[in-house]
């Protein structure tokens, strides 16, 4: 029989046991009738239920300190001085005579208390009392300790390392596994989470308790989520909205948006002992302010007194019980619509619902990993290597033999979580002998038994249903000691087969069904279903080619290259050294990134699908490709509609993520797009070089004169002087360099090192 609803939250908020103990001793004396009875019962009654605890060695809270070690040696003025707190506590209920030395239920709830409900009430009492000491034994740290450790020393934290640092950790790791504890939160239906920054401190840290049905990101939809304030008085206990996606369509839009969920949702919830105001104290701006805007109810704790670890699990169970109601009238369509948000804001891809932080953050702490390890790569490298993943995943590294190629893609892959130790990074070296695409596919052996490739048997591994949220890389080392279009033509034209389905991207077939009846792998054998169909590239496989151009290894064609994105490794600087701090001389962890196979799949297959909303920045990028075709067309290396949208594509995720300055980001497409198709020692290239040069500086040049000579073009790029201003200078420098070879040797090339 359910409690009447005046007495069904009696012990929400719990003081020690006292009140639930103090209860049932009142019930006890009074038995089955509403009853005054004596206040010296009822105390000697609580006395004796927490020494019969003690001397039974059952879990029990201690007596105050300044009152004794034994409950059974405290004197009758000492426990009259233990139960006036939760009289205090539950005055709402009894009344109290001290003169009379009498105690009873307030009229309007002795009403309610027939046998049936003093029975119930007595269960619920002793019921609450043993999960009080169950929880209390809970964690094997303190939870006050952990967070007042996070409050004391945070100031310090900011000023030091933020990689492998112990605050980082305590709140990563440490709290979330903490609370993962707690009976109410075991669920799995539940992603806590935990962050201090991405790369750099966070302003203000946060731990998040989100219910996966309703969010997987505390970017949008509501959670529950403690908040430090930036001075450290203060911890916050809040029900929450995610302000990220909101505030995308314009401050004023979105604080509207936020302040009608929180006045729909406090008018669904009950929200009791929580404070319902906008008056939280994080931070004087920014991120501060909108959490003011956005938060649905708090309880607030001082630095200087943070409660016990009862009331906390106490005050986190009321706020998790009302998220949970929340919860389940959003299940089953009962909450209020949305008020109005923009289209763009509900359609957010599921890479931005599902990731905890922006891309740019992302790389932040993937460059912050990689240059803990010890190596260095350019400004713009690292952010034009993700921005290229996302365009098409096939991405070539070129460069002389030791630049650190292979070991950028192996680190950027261990920094989101994908190593050789769980099968998500694999390094293939490529053979000379590699002439078709058996070495990597597979072929078929003279009893007509498929034996599978290295790459089908990765392919295969990433397609299984549990493994498709997860990335998987495929380094091919020396991609250019055979002939790529040879051993790599098959996939070169299945890449080209792209297209949605579902909601996924699916290709052509590479491996036939009846191919696979049976995979080896890992040294099992995976017996196929029949009804599997043909096997492609999965949507979470990237593969990446490590080249060195010199007279042991072949060229590449257009084909290959229309395909890829090329990144060259040639700014070399030797005395780059790492910089040694007491956290970097260990091994560096990779961090705690939780990235999925969203933050690295393309996101647009054609120009359609990113032509809403970024039409303007599609239509300046192609007219600068037009004035580029005009160039190339003398020497037939224009360029057409696959490598139109590529470039497009890059420019499109670069301007979401706001990584590179437009510029920036068109100087590295033409380095990577358009330059690497140039080679020959005719006339008409140079014109074509100079031509480009004219754009990639961004002034009018005299053509004719400096097919003559054109030194004054690149000896301002010689070494030791500094190299002039241009529009695209990264660009402007490779031109240059194979111009000087052009006139030099009579020949040149991009590839050329």
């Amino acid at each position: 029989m359910a409690l009447p609803n005046a007495l069904a939250d009696i012990f929400h908020h719990k003081q020690k046991s006292y009140k639930m103990v103090l209860i049932s001793a009142l019930l006890e004396e009074m038995g089955e009738t509403p009853r005054e009875v004596s206040l010296t019962n009822v105390i000697d009654r609580f006395q004796q239920s927490m020494a019969d605890r003690e001397s039974n060695d059952m879990p029990v809270d201690d007596p105050p300190a300044n009152l004794g070690k034994s409950w059974q040696s405290l004197t009758p003025g000492q426990m009259r001085t233990v139960v006036n707190n939760p009289i205090t506590a539950l005055e709402k209920m009894i009344l109290v005579d001290n003169a009379q030395e009498r105690i009873r239920f307030r009229p309007e709830i002795a009403k309610l208390l027939n046998p049936s409900v003093i029975r119930d009430l007595r269960s619920e009492a002793d019921r609450e009392t043993e999960l009080y000491y169950r929880n209390r034994g809970i964690f094997s740290v303190s939870l006050r300790d952990l967070l007042a450790q996070v409050m004391n020393n945070y100031h310090q934290a900011k000023t030091q390392p933020f990689s492998g640092h112990l605050i980082g950790t305590i709140m990563r790791q440490t709290l979330p596994n903490e609370l993962r504890r707690l009976p109410y939160l075991k669920s799995s239906t539940y992603k806590i989470q935990g962050s201090v920054g991405m790369g750099n401190w966070a302003t203000i840290p946060w731990l998040a308790i989100l219910d996966k049905r309703i969010t997987q990101s505390t970017q949008r939809g509501e959670y529950v989520v403690y908040l430090f304030s930036e001075d450290m008085r203060y911890l916050y206990l809040t029900l929450n909205q995610g302000v990220t996606i909101p505030l995308q369509q314009g401050r004023k839009e979105g604080y509207e948006y936020l302040k009608d969920k929180v006045k729909e949702i406090r008018e669904l919830l009950p929200l009791e002992n929580m404070t319902k105001d906008s008056s939280i104290e994080l931070t004087s701006s920014g991120i501060g302010r909108d959490y003011q805007v956005s938060t649905i109810a708090y309880i607030r704790y001082e630095k200087e007194n943070m409660p016990d670890d009862e009331t906390l699990i106490s005050d986190l169970k009321n706020m998790v019980d009302n998220y949970s109601l929340f919860v389940q009238h959003h299940l089953e369509g009962k909450s209020l619509e949305n008020p109005p948000i923009k289209e763009t804001i509900l359609k957010e891809k599921a890479a931005e619902e599902n990731a905890m932080v922006s891309p740019a953050q992302t790389i932040e702490v993937i460059s912050a990993f990689i240059k803990d390890k010890g190596f260095y790569f350019p400004p713009g490298m690292i952010e034009s290597f993700f921005l290229s993943i996302k365009t098409k995943p096939f991405v070539i590294l070129a460069g002389i033999s030791g630049t650190g190629k292979t070991k950028l893609v192996q680190l950027f892959a261990e920094a989101i979580g994908a190593t050789e130790k769980n099968g998500q990074f694999h390094l293939i070296p490529v053979r000379p002998d590699w002439n078709d695409p058996s070495d990597l596919l597979g072929y078929h052996d003279l009893s007509g038994v498929f034996k599978p490739g290295k790459l089908t048997q990765i392919f295969w591994e990433a397609s299984q249903p549990d493994n498709q949220a997860k990335p998987y890389f495929v380094c091919l080392d020396e991609m250019n000691l055979a002939r790529v279009e040879h051993y790599f033509s098959d996939l070169l034209s299945v890449m080209e087969t792209r297209r949605w389905d579902e909601g996924k991207i699916c290709t052509g077939s590479l491996i036939e069904a009846r191919d696979l009846s049976v995979l080896t792998h890992h040294s099992r054998s995976l017996t196929i279903p029949e009804s599997l169909n043909d096997l492609g590239i999965p949507q979470n496989v990237y593969i990446f080619g490590t080249v060195n151009m010199d007279e042991t290894t072949h060229p590449f064609s257009k084909k290959v290259l229309d395909r890829a994105q090329t990144l060259e490794f040639d700014d070399i600087v030797l005395d780059q050294y790492p910089e040694l701090t007491e956290s970097s001389t260990k091994t560096t962890a990779a961090p705690d990134l939780k990235v999925s196979n969203t933050f690295l799949i393309s996101e647009y297959l054609s120009i359609k699908d990113a032509f809403p909303g970024f039409e303007a920045l599609i239509k300046r990028t192609t007219k600068q490709l037009v004035e580029i075709n005009e160039v190339l067309e003398e020497v037939h290396a224009h360029i057409g509609f696959r490598v139109r949208d590529t470039i497009s594509f890059y420019m499109v995720y670069n301007e979401r993520f706001q990584l590179l300055s437009e510029n920036d980001a068109f100087d590295l497409q033409l380095l990577q797009k358009i330059l690497p198709r140039l080679q020959g020692s005719h006339s008409s290239l140079k014109r074509v070089l100079i031509g480009l040069m004219e754009i990639a500086i961004g002034k009018k040049l005299n053509i004719e004169e400096y097919m003559e000579d054109a030194a004054e073009l690149y000896l301002v790029y010689a070494r030791g002087k500094t190299a002039p201003a241009a529009r695209y200078p990264q660009s402007a420098r490779k031109i240059a360099y194979m111009l000087r070879r052009l006139e030099e040797d009579g020949f040149t090339s991009f590839w050329l090192t």
